[in-house]
């Protein structure tokens, strides 16, 4: 099966281009102060965000029960320290977690439960307010979501779309409605316009011109069973329209999506669960292959292979334009976090060698900080068989620095 897994290691676009080609040198992981609690964020996007230059709040997640907490605390990344806040009104998983325009934090959406009940979207919002240092309700969205994207606008607001809700006792909803939040009247707007596509767990890219791309997700279409997308689609703030833009060549869900220097967005790993073009073999695995997106012409096309298939991975733009891809697992067991990191060169279209992180973890939170270093917290370790008690995954509280 291992065998099966690993993809050609094809650094270049099928030009042999060798890893030195790069340009990148690794730079240094270092283990920081442990999070309060353990947790994991199974979602492209962090519970976790940038409050000031020396400052992260992480609040909500789950644990290796899949239980939500309502735990928040604040990390002064210098000194190490980590301090408690006001804990959440409503502990919350898979929900998003948004630093605003104005530096307030929004956590939206979610589940308030464990598993055994119908997984019901959570229609509630609440503002986190770095002066008051507390959480504070504001508003109700028109439909409780989770596995939802949340874009902070230009123009300030933020724009909530997809995500998915019970649907019965057995099986789930996804969404294709859109909402916006005005932080001056602190209230939820739904786009009149419904989306292209119905999907949830989907990477959201804002570009410099204000427009917001969505890509790829998963769409539920049975009791227990999900499809992968390659359908992706634009919003445009000024009219509060949906436009279909360039497909996908691989349909992938648990990937990420990171907006390059200059525009592009690279679309790394996630799984597709279904049959390839070129022989019709059936492909359970974490992909390898990347696609990059032309923002101008609206395509996508193929970029080199990452050196190894990931999905649940983190993707952060680095200050000098590298990428930096982290963790991650393979989605045919979901076993055990991979330990590995490696650098993409936009300019090359290269990835590094492969260098290790202290601990291997999937579905991590992950982020630039603003001296430009990369904070990595939780995930799990081991899950399902792997792990070391029967019925609950391996979840850690450990976090990393990385210092290209």
């Amino acid at each position: 099966m291992w065998e099966r897994m690993r993809p050609p290691r094809v650094r270049g676009i099928r030009d042999g281009t060798s890893p030195a080609a790069t340009g990148i040198t690794p730079g240094v992981w270092q283990s920081a102060a442990d999070m309060p609690y353990a947790g994991f964020w199974a979602q492209p996007s962090d519970a976790a965000a940038v409050l000031r230059d020396d400052e992260v709040l992480i609040a909500g997640g789950e644990d290796g029960r899949r239980l939500p907490t309502d735990g928040s605390m604040v990390l002064t990344v210098s000194t190490g320290v980590w301090t408690s806040t006001p804990p959440l009104r409503q502990a919350r998983r898979l929900h998003t977690l948004t630093r605003l325009e104005n530096g307030q934090i929004l956590a939206v959406g979610g589940i308030g439960a464990g598993p055994g009940v119908p997984p019901v979207g959570l229609a509630t919002a609440e503002l986190y307010d770095p002066a008051g240092g507390g959480w504070v309700p504001v508003g109700g969205l028109s439909e409780g979501r989770f596995s939802h994207s949340a874009t902070a606008l230009k123009d300030g607001r933020l724009l909530v779309a997809g995500g998915c809700t019970a649907r019965d006792d057995h099986s789930l909803r996804t969404l294709r409605t859109a909402e916006l939040y005005d932080p001056g009247t602190r209230r939820w707007t739904q786009v009149r316009a419904p989306m292209t596509d119905a999907r949830f767990g989907h990477p959201a890219v804002r570009f410099d011109d204000g427009r917001v791309l969505l890509v790829g997700g998963a769409l539920a279409v049975g009791r227990g069973s999900y499809a992968a997308l390659g359908h992706c689609e634009l919003f445009r703030p000024g009219d509060a329209t949906w436009t279909p833009t360039g497909t996908l060549a691989t349909a992938r869900k648990g990937h990420q999506a990171t907006l390059l220097l200059g525009g592009g967005v690279l679309v790394t790993g996630g799984d597709m669960r279904g049959f390839r073009d070129e022989d019709w073999a059936y492909d359970p695995y974490s992909q390898w292959t990347t696609e990059r997106y032309d923002p101008t012409a609206g395509t996508w096309s193929a970029d080199s292979d990452m050196p190894w298939g990931r999905s649940h991975h983190r993707a952060v733009r680095l200050k000098s334009g590298a990428v930096l891809v982290l963790g991650g697992t393979d989605d045919s067991s979901l076993a055990v976090g991979y330990q590995n990191a490696v650098l993409y060169d936009p300019g090359a279209r290269a990835w590094s060698d492969e260098f290790p992180m202290a601990e291997g973890r999937w579905a991590p939170a992950a982020l630039a900080l603003p001296d430009g270093r990369v904070l990595v917290l939780g995930g799990l370790t081991h899950s399902g068989a792997a792990a070391p008690v029967p019925g609950e995954d391996q979840v850690t509280a450990a976090t990393e620095i990385y210092t290209p």
